[in-house]
């Protein structure tokens, strides 16, 4: 019995060691996404501050309509388009459930 327990033992460390190392070299595979990461919590946040302040983005959007409502126009529907095709992305893809 002494044998079977020193045996797992030894297994259980080089296992343990095995993993350690694994765990280095993903780390290290990953580290080319973490500028990546970054960017995409960057746009959270700024999703996130949108959603928090409705009345300064609309002021915003007014002021742009009022300074030059032919180009406020041509970005409006190019957001709807946008928005529209990711709706029915989104429908068949089932994101966003």
């Amino acid at each position: 019995m002494r044998g079977r327990a020193l045996e797992l033992a030894c297994r259980r460390g080089a296992l343990q060691e095995r993993i350690a190392a694994q765990r280095i070299a993903l780390g290290q595979h990953a580290h080319g996404f973490a500028s990546l990461c970054a960017g995409g919590d960057t746009v959270l946040r700024g999703v996130d501050w949108v959603k928090h302040h409705p009345a300064t983005v609309g002021v915003a959007m007014l002021a742009v309509v009022l300074a030059r409502p032919k180009r406020a126009w041509r970005w409006a529907r190019r957001g709807i388009f946008l928005w529209r095709g990711w709706r029915t992305a989104s429908k068949y893809l089932h994101f966003g459930r």
